[in-house]
This record gives structure tokens, C-alpha cells and sequence, in this order.
């Protein structure tokens, strides 16, 4: 017996019982008050429906007529299936029937020894069947206005910016269309990002994810986007304030990995004021959390429905970080390891990342002193905390700005006290 010819078998049987068990589930638990207009097919259906695709592939070596005969057979009986189901019980769904030819193809994916991707798209097609109540819902929050802001980003991410050049340009070569139009496109996305979050799980949470996950690329992104749509709801202060502080706070725990992951040593000497930043900021953010309003205000009588990517915004924004990215070349360009503080100075106002990437390797290199690149680091984070709190202030106003100048106190605070402990004990 050909026991590898047998797992796979099994591994077709259970793929289409698995399928048609969520089918049957999604039938038992529904809302429908007549349960036999969702039915099709059960767990046992599409269990033999996949063991058909099998045997389809089995045989086609013998009798290769015998697939199309199958395939055909199988389509016309779902067929049937769904002609009865649209005429009996005026149910116009047809997603089990789709699923169904889909578990057919499944088996005979199997046989042809592509199993860990049959496995994989029948998981997939498991999520995908699972979800639908998550996505009606998704669907309904769904405005023309939202649609149009989403092809808008596309349209800059996928058509506008692989055409313009990554190379510094014009008088004295100051200007970088490509990280420019970048930067516009990181800052409209983010606020996409919190208007669509805000929109479907709440004002409280969905800012929050918001400052989360923007704070992954980009705090100070975060910082302009959500200090602008605070502009809009003003009631809700420590919401808006708890999102750009977890951004914040982010930018932290991001200059520490990837200290790590350049040099260890410049790690271990920026590990205690970081984590001491750290984990005062995330203290911070779960006081404004805890005191954050969770009624949902109203987004369509705000200036983010009208325009959910903020596109005014990010692209000032944008030219704002291409100006001050070319004036870091000239000075990089100019006065070389001389003028590190100087970088970093004009390195933070748009970005920590890539001073934090350089000075590290430079370090690692031996072409920088270890403290040299640990000063740079910690000036570019002061630097950059600073100029979001400037642009804060700008955008938000006073009320947000106070709440956040608060937070940027204790964690500089907290860093400088780390970099103190930090430097008696490198020097002992």
C-alpha cells in the first residue's frame, strides 16, 4: 500500500469536511429564520466533493477524458443546486457554491502533490467564509467618499511614485521627489488609516490602533495627522492625546531595535534611558486611556469625512521633509564626521530612523567613537520629540499640546536619568 498516496488522500478528505463543516456551522448559527434557504451542502458534501478532485487526478493517467467528465458533472449538479435555490427560495447567494467548486479543485490539487498549498488556500477560504459578518458590517461604514480617498492613495503609492526619480535634484542638488512624495504618502495614508479605524471600532480604540500602528513608521506622521483631527472634535482630548503618545513612545522602542540590530554595544548603552522612556510613556498612555471618552462622535459632520486622506496636509508636510532632507546632505556633504551633532540636530526634525541606522553602523565600522554615535542618537530623539511637539501645538492647539508636553517631559526626563545611571556605569 502506498502510504504517501493514502496521507495525501486524507489530507483531501479533511481540507473539504473542514470547508463544509464552517458551511454548516455558518447555516446552524445564521439568523435566517428558514434554515433550508441557506443550505446546500454539510461536511460529508464537500468531504466527497474534495475526494472527487482526487480521484479525478487518480484516474486522469488511465482515462484523461474521465476529469472533464467529472468536472462537468460537478459543475452542472451545483448548478442545478443553485437554479433550485433561486427559484424555491428566492436566495440569491451563491457562496457555498463557489466554495464548493473551489474544494473540487482542492482535491485535485492534492493529488498533483501541491498539498501545502491546497492546505493553505483552504485556509484562507475558511477565513474568508468566517469573516462575512465582520465584512458586512465593514461594508456598511463604506462611503463613496471612502472609496474615492482609497483609489486617491493607490493611485500616489502605485502610479505617482515608482515614476519619480529616488536622487537628489535641482540647485545644488536639494531636493528628493521620490522620499518627498513618500513622506506626503505615509502621512495620508496614516490618517486613512485612523479614519477608517475610528469609524469602525470607536473614537477610543480605534485612535489608539492608530498611534500603534502609525507609530511604526512614522510618529511624527502620526503626530500631524491626529493633532488634525482632533482640530474636529475637540471633546475628545485624551483619546487624540493617548494615540500620539503610544506613536510616540513607539519611536523609542524603534531607535532601541534597531540599535540592537546594528550594534550591540550602542544597544546596550542606549538600553536603560529607552526602556526607562519607554515604559513611562506606555504608563502615560494607559492613564489617558483609562480617562478617554468611549461615546463615538459623529464623522461625517467633520472635515476628515469630506477628505480622509488629509492629502493638504501630507503634502506640506511632505515638501517640508524634503527641504529639510537635502539640507542634511549639504551639511553631511560638507563637513562629514565634523558636523555628527549638526546631522543629528537636522536628522530629528523629519526622522530618528535613519540617523539611528548610520551613526550605529558608523560606530560598528570603527570610523565613530561609541559615545560620538550614542550623543547623536539621543540628540536626534530630543531633537524630534521637540519638533513634534512643536507642530503639535501648531495644528492641535494649546489644550492637546499641554497634555502632550507633559508626556514628552517624563519620558525625556526619564531618558535623561537613564543616560546618567547608564554613563556612571559604562564609566565605572
Amino acid at each position: 500500500m502506498d502510504y504517501i498516496l493514502i496521507k495525501t488522500l486524507l489530507i483531501a478528505v479533511i481540507l473539504g469536511f473542514m470547508i463544509g463543516l464552517q458551511r454548516t456551522m455558518t447555516v446552524i448559527y445564521s439568523n435566517t429564520s428558514d434554515k433550508k434557504e441557506a443550505y446546500f451542502a454539510g461536511s460529508r458534501t464537500f468531504a466527497l466533493i474534495s475526494l472527487l478532485g482526487f480521484l479525478s487526478g487518480w484516474l486522469y493517467t488511465s482515462a484523461p477524458v474521465i476529469i472533464i467528465i467529472i468536472a462537468l458533472s460537478i459543475v452542472g449538479l451545483i448548478g442545478f443546486s443553485y437554479y433550485i435555490k433561486t427559484t424555491l427560495y428566492k436566495n440569491m447567494g451563491m457562496t457555498s457554491q463557489v466554495a464548493a467548486i473551489i474544494t473540487y479543485l482542492l482535491g485535485l490539487m492534492v493529488y498533483l502533490r501541491l498539498e501545502q498549498y491546497a492546505i493553505f488556500i483552504g485556509v484562507l477560504m475558511i477565513i474568508l467564509l468566517e469573516i462575512k459578518p465582520r465584512l458586512q458590517r465593514i461594508e456598511q461604514n463604506i462611503t463613496p467618499g471612502d472609496f474615492n480617498a482609497s483609489i486617491l492613495l493607490l493611485a500616489m503609492t502605485f502610479l505617482i511614485l515608482p515614476i519619480l526619480p529616488d536622487e537628489m535634484i535641482g540647485p545644488y542638488k536639494l531636493f528628493n521627489p521620490y522620499k518627498t512624495w513618500l513622506m506626503a504618502i505615509i502621512i495620508a495614508a496614516i490618517s486613512f488609516v485612523g479614519y477608517v479605524a475610528i469609524k469602525i471600532l470607536g473614537n477610543k480604540r480605534g485612535v489608539l490602533l492608530t498611534g500603534l500602528f502609525g507609530g511604526l513608521i512614522s510618529s511624527t506622521a502620526v503626530s500631524v495627522s491626529l493633532s488634525q483631527m482632533y482640530t474636529t472634535q475637540k471633546a475628545y482630548l485624551n483619546n487624540f492625546a493617548a494615540g500620539i503618545a503610544m506613536a510616540c513612545t513607539l519611536m523609542y522602542v524603534r531607535v532601541l531595535f534597531e540599535a540592537f540590530v546594528i550594534n550591540q554595544k550602542v544597544a546596550m548603552m542606549l538600553l536603560l534611558p529607552y526602556a526607562a522612556a519607554s515604559l513611562s510613556g506606555l504608563i502615560f498612555v494607559y492613564i489617558l486611556y483609562k480617562h478617554a471618552k468611549t461615546a463615538a462622535f459623529d464623522l461625517e459632520k467633520t472635515d476628515i469625512a469630506e477628505n480622509p486622506l488629509q492629502l493638504s496636509e501630507a503634502v506640506k508636510f511632505g515638501i517640508l521633509f524634503g527641504v529639510i532632507y537635502g539640507a542634511i546632505s549639504i551639511v553631511q556633504n560638507h563637513y562629514g564626521n565634523i558636523g555628527v551633532y549638526i546631522i543629528s540636530i537636522l536628522s530629528g526634525i523629519t526622522d530618528v530612523d535613519a540617523i539611528t541606522l548610520s551613526l550605529a553602523q558608523l560606530s560598528s565600522d570603527q570610523k565613530l567613537s561609541l559615545q560620538v554615535s550614542v550623543n547623536g542618537i539621543v540628540i536626534a530623539s530630543i531633537t524630534n520629540s521637540l519638533i513634534k511637539l512643536g507642530i503639535i501645538y501648531w495644528i492641535g492647539g494649546k489644550s492637546i499640546g499641554r497634555r502632550l508636553t507633559l508626556f514628552f517631559l517624563i519620558t525625556l526626563g526619564m531618558m535623561g536619568a537613564g543616560l546618567y545611571i547608564s554613563d556612571l556605569f559604562f564609566i565605572s
